[in-house]
């Protein structure tokens, strides 16, 4: 900085200066900037009210709502005016009322009677259309969308890929080829078919409460981190259905998965090319078991390229899904109402 007694003299005698400038404005200045770039990216995210911004969750996700008595969002997230709560007390001084799909099934004499003016309702689901039940009847109800598909009013998806860095590539020790953790096995579903087909060319080791080999929630990641490949099968074959099957026991974990789900485009959405093997790429399941039992050391090195650039973000939390509608809630329409819920779900 300049010395203090170049501060406190008019700057117009400094060459090319006309402008008087107080050296208490010139240094409260240079502060108030040191301290704006500072603040963590959120907070430059996060909207401004004049009032905390009240969001009313009807019913919590999961089986054990957390402790909301403190500022949820500001305290873990950074995300400032943003009040989540449980209390049904606060119905009508809610800017958003939350619905999960599963508070749905209750059926609508469990919902609010009425919709105070200017309140909005969005409707929650990150299950794809195939496993989301009890969608028909709600027309003219929810305001907005919050699911993992890119169209939706609030994108959610299980996880992403941030910038990272540290231009590093960990690839932790292999001692098995392929691993599936499942935990509901029906033979009637596209996923339970290709492996059993897959599974007449090599071998697969199977985890999970289908195969009566379950694994504690510690057990599941140092366990297919030593799989070169895991098969990253989803459920049910929608767009945008990329759940944690992919994110977390694959890219998370350090093997690379085999999909199986939307088409390879889709994925190329979500995740680099080269980081994933799809099923659709092969003509038969027996070339894909080739492919995979051939890959030399360094051809198999090249799927681990992204974490020279990225790493995984886990979206696991439903407290900080939920904050996210804070940091939403200025870009999203007023106004808009969904005539149709299950018409949109299912297209």
């Amino acid at each position: 900085l300049p010395p203090a007694s170049m501060l406190t003299r008019p700057l117009r005698s400094l060459p090319g200066v006309k402008v008087l400038v107080p050296a208490g404005v010139f240094l409260t200045t240079l502060w108030n900037l040191k301290y704006l770039l500072s603040l963590p990216d959120v907070y430059r995210r996060a909207p401004k009210h004049s009032k905390p911004l009240v969001v009313l969750v009807w019913e919590w996700p999961s089986k054990q709502a957390p402790n909301m008595s403190a500022d949820v969002c500001g305290d873990l997230y950074g995300i400032g005016g943003c009040w989540l709560t449980l209390d049904r007390g606060l119905l009508r001084r809610a800017d958003v009322v939350v619905f999960h799909h599963g508070a749905l099934q209750h059926g609508r004499d469990k919902l609010p009677k009425e919709k105070p003016p200017g309140q909005n309702w969005l409707w929650v689901s990150l299950e794809s259309p195939t496993n989301t039940k009890a969608l028909a009847g709600w027309k003219q109800t929810f305001n907005w969308v919050m699911t993992y598909r890119r169209d939706s009013d609030i994108f959610m998806p299980y996880g992403k890929l941030v910038p990272n860095r540290s231009a590093t590539v960990n690839i932790p020790k292999k001692t098995r080829l392929v691993s599936w953790v499942i935990s509901n096995y029906r033979r009637t579903q596209k996923r339970a078919e290709i492996y059993r087909n897959l599974s007449r060319y090599l071998h697969v080791d199977l985890y999970g409460k289908a195969t009566k080999k379950p694994l504690c929630k510690d057990c599941l990641l140092p366990m297919t981190s030593r799989s070169r490949f895991y098969l990253a099968f989803e459920n049910s074959i929608h767009r945008d259905y990329i759940t944690e099957k992919v994110w977390r026991n694959s890219l998370l974990a350090g093997t690379v998965p085999v999909v199986l789900g939307p088409p390879r485009a889709n994925y190329e959405q979500f995740v680099p090319a080269d980081s994933f093997i799809h099923v659709d790429d092969f003509e038969s399941l027996a070339e894909l078991a080739t492919f995979l039992k051939t890959m030399n050391a360094s051809r198999y090195r090249q799927f681990f390229a992204w974490q020279q650039s990225y790493s995984v973000k886990l979206y696991a939390d439903w407290r900080e899904r939920l904050c996210t509608i804070c940091t939403k809630y200025p870009g999203l329409p007023q106004g808009h109402v969904y005539p149709d819920l299950e018409s949109w779900f299912k297209a």
